[in-house]
């Protein structure tokens, strides 16, 4: 099983090095607008997630990484 942080850090790498900046920007302007004034505690991260892979899916379509 791979450790939670390394799995972490992977997909840092992946968001900031592969995923165009207007992807980036749509989907960190989201999540910024949702917890900027909301205790970490209360957030519902299953639904920030949720709602970063919507942007991405719909933003990349069928896109394919090498």
């Amino acid at each position: 099983m791979i450790p939670i942080e390394v799995e972490n850090r992977i997909a840092k790498y992946f968001f900031h090095k592969y995923l165009p900046n207007e992807v980036r920007i749509e989907v960190e302007s989201r999540l910024l607008s949702s917890c900027v004034w909301t205790e970490e505690e209360d957030l519902d991260y299953d639904k920030l997630v949720g709602w970063a892979i919507g942007i991405i899916d719909k933003q990349l379509g069928d896109k394919k990484f090498r």
